[in-house]
């Protein structure tokens, strides 16, 4: 059955903007604004020559370090900032509408001493890497999530673009989630840091103790750049196997107020931003689904009600002090309805989906002070989550009997970071610590499967009811230092190395920093002009989630205090080739090879597997005894904008393997073998921009039911139960989807107009989904079938098991605008 919204009505508002976009004669302007440091020390820097390819605009930064293009034709630009002693930064695809100041902060690298300025240009205008990170770097603009085809101004959507990046329908989770599954990692491996302040929570109805959710919380219109990094970590970042995303956000408008407004087909969201006082600038925002309204009428059974809110200021306390404040929180609800077409049996299996009430929310200070030749930030933040999950047999809301899953539970998390950072000629380093203050608390219970017996009487498989109530608080600390050095006639060697440190006050061993010394080294050598050879290697540590330190048994005793932090060693080295100015092509090789993951007591398998789903992660026995590796190769071609094409091309062949309490290696959830992606985009002029994205991924491995117990249980629990005998020896096929945007922006003397249409899976293709276990209903669906026409035995002994398989092909449109003023 196709799903198609064949036709949806725009606002009178976009109808007659499109009939005056041709009677807009006049040529409107915009501005470009913003500030330019050194990347070292954070030093704002003077004299530097900031200028717009393709226009005859350029100026040079004041004594502050700010820039000021004023009288910009509207269009995109590719933006280069040059300095004698730096490399020129190339910022491409920067959008000059009339309707917002574009406020763009720049930060340029020192040069190596002996090379000239016209190779400098050539070579090192589009490199995203670091000293400490010289590989396994990308780097989006705002720009490009904006635009991006099937993104829907979703940061966790547009990434799964990048090489080695799965999700959302391509690594064993259901298409509609954003679980970012970085080179065959599990969902929970990534960290992310919003302008360097820690921030847990980046989607809405998050998985407690993993990530994913089917829509991000953080507004594309306070981003100015994402960096992810998917090795060669910097010792600053603690609790990451995977990966760390640096969320940029922009200052606000210093000058005046402006704002604008978005409208689309899942959601309304507004942006305001201005000075506050004379030193003083803000962005807030709020927004508020309604994707629930969109899915009831394309008849999608899912039905996501959310609200989130979000602001920064930044207020410059002196010339060497700036202090930025920010917060980010929403508020969910979840919800799956019976679409009108489905059977009994699908409609029966919709109902007894849990249902999820979530709000979290994080804030926090930082302060930054410039010293000498270098700089000091000092960060503090509070992130609180409250998660109530209930789950009713046939949903049959409020009665006890039917309950299946209960979960009232609620984490906070007091964080302290401190870091120093200092560049003296050839040698950099940096050097801090941070203290945690963790609070969880959690009241469940979940019927996972009833008692099995063969005929002679013997239990083949006991019943298990999990049920407990935790109250957990401790302390988290680390420590860490990094250093870096250039060396070899013109710099052409880079090295830099860093040692970290964690502990903490609950785990057995945790005050043993000695256990979780995680050093790292990485080189980067450029082997010629246009060519650099990198790499690197790494130990890194994760704590287990609180949903598995706060686990209790029937006595009340936390069974999981022994648990070991997580470690997981990266091998990378690669090749990086810049024949361009705006091009890009990289080739990687990886190895990652884990050790003491957590494996489940109860099921004998790794947690790796787990976290694609909207139940908690944790929640029983474990055993730090779980092995993994994950390996594999990745190519890398990026053309920014020229001459108004940009592409991206990406390919990632891998493997990712964890062992369980039998000690052998079997596939992960996530070992879908190979990623591929596509994206296109055109910018035909007079505001017109179309986008093509398409991804690729292998089929990926799932765990059949096992028959008895399944059988058995599921008059009392609602589901099938998994084989974990034979665990993920099944593969769904291959997943394909095509996604397809087209932009039009117009503009006025002071506003701007973005009308906009994005479809997600534009050519309706069919993606496998793993099966649902269920007893077939009666055509009626008053009650299960049987095979000797009485009611159903509880041992379902009589009833008539079948395997439901999603073949939908779900086409998501949206379309909308933006209006800037």
């Amino acid at each position: 059955m196709r799903q198609f919204l064949p036709h949806l009505r725009p606002t009178s508002l976009v109808a007659a903007a499109l009939l005056s976009s041709t009677a807009t004669l006049a040529q409107t302007t915009g501005i470009i604004t913003g500030t330019v440091r050194d990347r070292r020390t954070q030093e704002l820097l003077p004299g530097v020559t900031v200028g717009l390819e393709g226009a005859n605009v350029g100026t040079v930064t004041d004594e502050q370090g700010r820039y000021r293009l004023t009288g910009v034709p509207t269009g995109s630009y590719n933006l280069r900032a040059s300095f004698v002693g730096y490399d020129a930064l190339l910022r491409a695809n920067v959008v000059v509408t009339s309707g917002n100041a574009n406020t763009l902060n720049l930060e340029l690298s020192p040069a190596a001493q002996q090379l000239g300025e016209v190779q400098v240009v050539a070579n090192r205008a589009i490199r995203v890497a670091t000293a400490e990170t010289p590989l396994s770097v990308q780097r989006l603009s705002v720009e490009e999530i904006r635009s991006n085809p099937g993104g829907n101004f979703d940061i966790s959507k547009v990434v799964q673009s990048l090489p080695g990046v799965g999700g959302g329908g391509t690594g064993g989770t259901a298409g509609f989630r954003n679980d970012i599954i970085i080179r065959g990692g599990a969902p929970n491996e990534n960290v992310f840091y919003l302008d360097g302040i820690e921030v847990p929570v980046i989607n809405h109805f998050q998985t407690q103790g993993s990530a994913g959710g089917p829509t991000g919380i953080l507004n594309v219109s306070f981003i100015e750049d994402v960096t992810l990094s998917t090795s060669a970590f910097e010792a600053r970042y603690d609790n990451v196997l995977s990966s760390v995303f640096q969320f940029r956000q922009r200052d606000g408008n210093p000058d005046r107020l402006q704002g604008n407004v978005r409208l689309s087909g899942t959601e309304v969201a507004g942006t305001l931003e201005g000075p506050l006082a004379p030193k003083t600038t803000f962005l807030a925002s709020a927004r508020r689904s309604y994707l629930q309204y969109l899915f009831r009428l394309i008849d999608i059974p899912i039905r996501p009600n959310y609200w989130d809110f979000q602001f920064k200021t930044t207020t410059k306390l002196s010339d060497k002090t700036t202090l930025t404040t920010l917060g980010i929180g929403a508020i969910d609800k979840f919800r799956l309805a019976v679409p009108r077409n489905s059977s009994p049996d699908k409609e029966y299996v919709l109902r007894s989906n849990p249902s999820i009430d979530q709000w979290n929310y994080t804030v926090g200070a930082s302060l930054r002070r410039l010293i000498d030749k270098g700089y000091v930030n000092l960060a503090l933040s509070r992130t609180q989550l409250h998660n109530r999950l209930d789950q009713f047999q046939d949903g049959q809301t409020g009665d006890e009997a039917k309950r299946v899953l209960l979960t009232r539970s609620g984490e906070a998390e007091n964080k302290l970071r401190l870091d120093v950072n200092k560049a003296v000629g050839k040698w950099q380093w940096a050097y801090g610590g941070s203290a945690q203050f963790i609070e969880y608390d959690s009241r469940y219970f979940a019927r996972l499967r009833r008692e099995v017996r063969d005929a002679s009487g013997n239990v083949v498989s006991p019943n298990v009811d999990v049920r407990f109530q935790t109250d957990l608080n401790f302390l988290r600390y680390g420590l860490f230092g990094q250093v870096t050095r250039t060396l070899l006639p013109d710099d052409r060697l880079t090295l830099s190395a860093g040692l970290r440190a964690d502990g903490n006050t609950f785990t057995a061993d945790g005050n043993n920093l000695l256990r979780t010394l995680s050093p790292r080294l990485s080189a980067s050598f450029a082997l010629a002009d246009k060519w650099n050879l990198n790499a690197s290697v790494g130990r890194y540590y994760k704590i287990p989630p609180s949903t598995i330190l706060g686990f209790r048994d029937e006595a009340g005793n936390p069974v999981n205090k022994p648990s070991r932090y997580i470690r997981a060693d990266h091998y990378v080295a690669g090749l990086e080739w810049l024949p361009g100015p705006a091009t890009r092509v990289t080739l990687e090789g990886f190895y990652k090879r884990y050790a003491h993951y957590p494996v489940s007591v109860r099921d004998g398998i790794s947690l790796a597997n787990l976290g694609g789903d909207f139940a908690a992660l944790g929640n029983e026995a474990v055993s730090s005894t779980g092995r993994g590796r994950t390996f594999g190769a990745e190519l890398f071609f990026q053309q920014k904008l020229t001459k108004r094409v940009f592409a991206v091309t990406s390919l990632t062949a891998f493997r990712s393997e964890f062992s369980g309490l039998s000690g052998q290696y079997v596939p992960s959830a996530w070992d879908s073998r190979l990623l591929a992606s596509a994206l296109l985009g055109y910018k035909f002029g007079r505001g017109w921009e179309a986008g093509l994205k398409y991804r690729y991924a292998g089929g990926s491995p799932y765990t059949p039911f096992d028959e008895a117990v399944s059988r058995a249980s599921y008059l009392a629990v609602g589901r099938g139960v998994l084989d974990y005998s034979r665990l993920n020896t099944l593969r769904l096929g291959s997943f394909q989807q095509l996604d397809f945007r087209l932009d039009k922006k117009i503009n006025w003397r002071r506003t701007t107009l973005d009308l906009f249409i994005d479809l997600q899976n534009a050519l309706a293709l069919v993606n496998p989904s793993q099966p649902s276990y269920t007893f077939q209903r009666l055509a009626d669906n008053s009650d299960f079938a049987s095979t000797d026409g009485q009611p159903v035995r509880p041992d379902g002994s009589n009833a008539v098991p079948i395997l439901l398989t999603d073949d939908d092909a779900l086409t998501t449109p949206t379309i909308g605008f933006i209006f800037e003023f």
